[in-house]
């Protein structure tokens, strides 16, 4: 059975995904006051930062439990 797209989102995504790795930029996770003190993570909170990224990763989630990941790699400078 093949994985539900939710329309164009996954496109878009993929380019956003594309476009993080190109100019070097990390998105930031929305709406994200204060970190949990026991949580680890490299959060990028409210604003894009820099970063030298050359692996992305982005996590789709259907109806009925249908899920996929799609890894992008900087193929070459």
């Amino acid at each position: 059975m093949a994985v539900r797209s939710h329309g164009a989102s996954d496109a878009l995504e993929a380019i956003v995904c594309i476009n993080s790795i190109n100019y070097r930029v990390m998105r930031p996770t929305n709406n994200q006051e204060e970190a949990d003190p026991d949580c680890d993570l490299d959060y990028v909170p409210n604003v894009a930062r820099e970063a030298d990224l050359d692996v992305v990763m982005s996590n789709r989630f259907g109806f009925g439990g249908q899920n996929a990941a799609l890894v992008i790699k900087r193929f070459a400078d």
